[in-house]
């Protein structure tokens, strides 16, 4: 039997533990809540809170206070610096670096070996299988699998200890089955120097077969782009004819599916969405074209904080699985085989469903735009510009808002900076769509938007070409999974990449009623 088929066959018997959970949800939760609490009580944070008293999840929600980064840091900081048992049993050789969106301040999240294994490796095994079972004839495994990772820095307190972006800690810990398959070499997949980086991904991958690729959309393209203009093609079918799948997570979709589509042509093109993070692998789209199931058996169990009721680790209010509701936005907190316990990702979710629980990543506790009482979170704006750039013709590749205050008696607005891989021809009637869009998805917004009753008509920025990446250069955050912040309360970040925005090449929709 061809490997192609075994690996199928091995695969997809996966399938029937995801039923097992999706079926039995709370019980399998619970279950986890358990295990970690056990392994939990041989820690030092353990000790300090008690675990060997708790009983039930009443007993870990009184006795466990909710955590965020600041809260945590001591604890890694021990981890660090070589002590064992600190969060979790044993010692933590690898730390994610994150990718800061909501801090400027460098966060090292710890990756354990059981988090490694039962939660990342895990998700990776999930999402082959369920393409598998949708597509039981392909030949993904073929062909050559593309990571487009980050870069992993050698952790200079211990020599057999590193930080770096998540991929590359996943990188350098692949299993032999993963890695035969995998390119580009490890020198290529772990530079820092993110331009080179790019040279050398295009130069050394565009002479492969290539059936799969995984990555950040952002940086997907530039490299697609990239291998086109070298080899003249306008189709990267034409460079890679066996492509079949793109694996991709970290951001919305939504505003570069089209220009995907553009590049990659054919119906039998597959995407598949992931919910992954430094802190751990959360979600997984089990339906092609559908929200993102929940993975409950990785080591994780979730607690959600009702944003409406929202106030960091003064939070009041925290459910459990069981008391969700759909159509509600909530902050996610996590307990994990990676040693977090009750932490605060900084992720906000809905659920679309709870039966099986599905969800989507609605935005950031930190990254919405609601001076004004419009509460415009990135879900809304993610929709809103898909729209636009649909109504225009045209397709994004990045993107940055931020509130205009209001002074000297004037009206607040919002002020968006928008970088377009296909320009619309009349930026003025894509201002236009973008705020009846948003007025349409967003109830708030358009109460405000009422005769300008409180936000002005938005102003919209064409950005020049690069101006978003030149920034996360200047922020030492270029590459990876590192990515602008969409949507900020203030106008620190949005007057930062202005500042280094050529006024001669921005065109702006004029700020008037439309």
């Amino acid at each position: 039997m061809p490997f192609n088929a075994i690996f199928g066959w091995i695969i997809k018997k996966r399938i029937h533990q995801i039923e097992l959970f999706r079926k039995y949800p709370k019980e399998v939760q619970k279950e986890w809540l358990e295990r970690l609490i056990e392994s939990g009580k041989e820690t030092r944070f353990g000790e300090k809170y008690q675990f060997d008293s708790i009983k039930n999840y009443d007993d870990f929600r009184a006795k466990v206070p909710l955590q965020d980064y600041d809260d945590v840091k001591s604890w890694v900081d021990l981890a660090v610096e070589g002590e064992d048992d600190v969060l979790w049993p044993g010692e933590t050789k690898w730390f994610a670096k994150s990718s800061g969106t909501t801090s400027d301040r460098s966060k090292f999240i710890p990756v354990t070996k059981d988090s490694l294994e039962d939660c990342h490796y895990k998700g990776g095994k999930d999402l082959l299988a369920i393409y598998y079972s949708h597509f039981p004839n392909t030949k993904l495994y073929k062909g050559k699998h593309l990571v487009v990772g980050g870069t992993a820095t050698q952790n200079q307190l211990r020599p057999d200890s590193y930080s770096g972006d998540l991929s590359a800690i996943i990188l350098k810990n692949l299993p032999w089955w993963v890695e035969i398959k995998r390119i580009p070499s490890r020198e290529i997949a772990l530079m820092s120097e993110w331009e080179e980086k790019i040279e050398r991904l295009a130069e050394s991958t565009m002479k492969e077969d290539v059936s799969s690729i995984s990555g950040v959309p952002s940086w997907t393209l530039v490299l697609i782009n990239r291998i086109l203009e070298k080899t003249g093609k306008k189709d990267i079918r034409e460079i890679w004819p066996n492509l079949e799948l793109f694996m991709h997570g970290g951001v919305s979709f939504a505003p570069y599916e089209k220009e995907f589509k553009r590049l990659i042509p054919h119906d039998d093109m597959h995407y598949i969405e992931s919910y992954n993070a430094s802190e751990g692998f959360f979600g997984i789209q089990d339906e092609i074209g559908g929200d993102l199931l929940l993975m409950l058996d990785y080591g994780v169990f979730f607690e959600f904080i009702p944003m409406d009721k929202y106030d960091g680790t003064n939070s009041k209010t925290v459910v459990g699985i069981q008391d969700v509701e759909i159509g509600k936005n909530y902050a996610v907190v996590i307990s994990t085989n990676g040693g977090l316990w009750r932490y605060i990702i900084g992720d906000t979710v809905k659920f679309t469903s709870t039966s099986p629980y599905r969800v989507v990543v609605s935005g950031r506790t930190k990254h919405f735009i609601n001076v004004f009482g419009e509460e415009v979170i990135i879900e809304n704006a993610d929709r809103a510009l898909r729209i636009a750039c649909e109504k225009t013709k045209s397709n994004l590749k990045d993107y940055t808002a931020c509130p205009v205050f209001m002074e000297k008696g004037k009206q607040g607005g919002h002020e968006w900076l928008i970088e377009f891989s296909r320009k619309p021809a009349d930026m003025s009637q894509f201002a236009v769509y973008l705020d009846e869009a948003l007025k349409e998805i967003n109830s708030d917004y358009d109460a405000k938007r009422t005769n300008d009753l409180t936000l002005n008509f938005p102003i919209v920025h064409e950005a020049n070409t690069g101006v978003f990446e030149q920034w996360l250069k200047q922020k030492g955050k270029l590459g990876g999974q590192h990515k602008v912040p969409r949507l900020s309360n203030n106008r620190k970040i949005f007057e930062e990449i202005l500042e280094l925005q050529n006024q001669d090449g921005t065109v702006v929709a004029n700020n008037q009623t439309a």
